[in-house]
């Protein structure tokens, strides 16, 4: 009997030792796509520079990727429920391993953009099987303590992510933000393989949805695709307006099938609830203006103001940091009084960011004028995001937690797609315009003016004067720029207005309305984890079936959280 027990110790041992590797190893998974938040927008004027990129190759550098991921993430997820969750975390962690290595190879800007998408599908395979995993591994509150390491660790590759890719773009290459990812997914894969067992969903029937996959990413595309190469080609131009059109005949025929399906992608019925309406609203139209703002605003710090990739990254740190540590604390008190005024008061703290943005100049200092702005920003953002999640998972029934987590982090995607893509056309015509204006105003005859602007091209419109030697057109390119970019953040700023207005009448609290038991911890890590993980830009799924359902259980059955809301 003595040896039957020590047995039985020895063996709860060891499976207690393997559950932490489990998570060590979804750790690696998902280090990787998050460090690429903000590692390759370091990294984008370089690529400018050694590829000849113009601002248009830059946003498809960026919504590549996560146009990829948005339009993929809903049946990545229900992939890995039905047919292996370890099963589709390894190969989405193989696909994305093997998407940044040939990435780092690529020797154009059309197949680094290909080689993004192929990250992309590997991203919307792998992180939201993430916590599935973990859910399946742990329960009760280690269960909350591992989704709260999971969330702390994402938070933290997001945060270094500046500061590791300006230190490589600068002293080994731009190439080698996409090599380090390499040796990560081999050590994640072998880690996985060992450690973790095979898990599927028994409990649901949920279903492939193929008519809405192809659709929705149909449309999705080609509505990209003119907003990004509409001011290149022409606004009239008959492939533009085509891809318009197209781009409405399928996210019709989009709609149209997910309200005749029985199992659909993304559920419209949700989209009768106001709250969980209001909540995605306020998700794309938050993530439209942090997505588009950061990438211009990248691209500013380096071309304009001269930093170099390792400056301009630790100028990004800050913004990074204040998301990590606020996110978790407005998620916590998000728990005691609700959602509603935290999702009034982020956005319009961060429209007031933004809006002291708009005091940046080509020569504006760092300390004074744009990290303060910074700062504000980025607490306005923290303060919307973990409330925003709660508000969703708490609006529907806890047997559709996971589709409502899929289809919010979807709407984040989407938003910071389109973002780039509207956001960029704005930009680049408004500095088209004002380039033009200002040589003239210079003295150079409009012919001549019309001719350089059409010479400096796609390249000078992303703030760049490299090459340039005539210092009056060098300043008329990062003047324009500035110029235009300001233009930008002026649409960014009534994007967040809005969403504090739709926050603020639709918005109600909904907590206990489902409430099924469970345990409060865990509903509150996966609130944090939220937070944590959608951070700038491309921050990315915290969504799956079991986990954020299993926490947002916990969440509503908290008697102390119902009085609070």
């Amino acid at each position: 009997m003595a040896m039957t027990a020590q047995a039985q110790v020895a063996s709860q041992q060891a499976a207690d030792r393997r559950k932490w590797w489990v998570l060590v190893a979804m750790v690696f998974g998902l280090f990787m796509p998050m460090l690429d938040n903000l590692v390759v927008n370091v990294a984008l004027p370089t690529i400018q520079r050694k590829l000849g990129a113009g601002v248009s190759g830059l946003q498809w550098i960026i919504d590549a990727y996560t146009l990829t991921f948005a339009s993929f993430m809903l049946t990545g997820g229900a992939l890995g429920d039905l047919y292996g969750r370890k099963r589709f975390f390894m190969g989405g962690l193989a696909l994305f391993t093997f998407g940044s290595l040939l990435c780092g190879l690529s020797g154009s800007t059309s197949e680094l953009v290909g080689f993004r998408a192929v990250q992309g599908l590997g991203a919307a395979m792998l992180l939201p099987g993430s916590l599935s995993i973990i859910t399946a591994t742990f329960h009760g509150r280690e269960r909350g303590a591992a989704i709260g390491i999971w969330a702390a660790m994402s938070g933290l590759a997001i945060a270094i992510g500046p500061v590791i890719g300006g230190y490589l773009v600068e002293h080994v290459s731009w190439q080698s933000i996409f090599y380090v990812n390499v040796p990560i997914g081999a050590i994640g894969l072998t880690l996985t393989y060992l450690v973790v067992r095979e898990s599927r969903d028994t409990t649901k029937s949920r279903r492939l949805d193929p008519p809405g996959l192809v659709t929705g990413t149909a449309g999705l595309f080609f509505l990209v695709y003119a907003l990004i190469e509409g001011n290149g080609r022409g606004w009239t131009d008959s492939l533009i307006l085509g891809a318009f059109v197209l781009a409405a005949t399928f996210l019709a025929v989009f709609f149209y099938v997910e309200a005749h399906r029985e199992s659909p992608m993304l559920p419209l019925s949700f989209f009768r609830i106001p709250t969980f309406a209001a909540s995605n609203v306020v998700a794309a139209a938050v993530f439209f203006s942090m997505f588009g703002t950061i990438f211009f605003l990248t691209l500013y710090l380096q071309n304009v103001r001269g930093y170099s990739p390792v400056s301009a990254g630790l100028r990004l740190f800050a913004f990074s940091v204040v998301i990590l540590f606020v996110a978790p604390i407005s998620g916590r008190l998000s728990d005691r009084f609700g959602s509603r005024w935290f999702m009034t008061a982020g956005p319009l703290l961060a429209a007031t960011g933004m809006a002291l943005q708009l005091r940046t100049q080509v020569d504006s200092s760092y300390l004074t004028v744009i990290l303060p702005a910074f700062l504000v920003l980025a607490t306005g953002m923290a303060m919307t995001m973990s409330p925003m999640t709660a508000a969703v998972m708490g609006s529907v029934p806890t047997a559709k937690a996971g589709v409502a987590s899929a289809a919010t982090n979807t709407s984040r995607e989407i938003g910071g797609v389109f973002g780039i893509a509207l956001l960029g056309a704005i930009v680049t015509s408004a500095f088209t315009s004002g380039f033009t204006s200002r040589l003239i105003s210079a003295g150079v005859p409009k012919g001549q003016a019309a001719a350089l602007v059409a010479r400096a091209g796609a390249r000078a419109a992303a703030g760049s004067s490299a090459g340039v030697s005539d210092p009056v057109i060098a300043d008329a390119i990062k003047q324009s720029f500035v110029h235009a970019m300001h233009t930008g953040m002026l649409v960014a700023v009534a994007f967040l207005v809005f969403a504090a207005i739709v926050s603020a009448v639709f918005v109600r609290s909904h907590v206990g309305q489902f409430a099924e038991g469970g345990q409060g911890g865990d509903g509150q890590a996966v609130g944090q984890a939220s937070g944590l993980t959608a951070g700038p830009p491309g921050g990315e799924a915290t969504g799956n079936g079991e986990a954020t359902g299993d926490g947002q259980r916990g969440r509503v059955a908290d008697p102390e959280v119902q009085r609070g809301r």
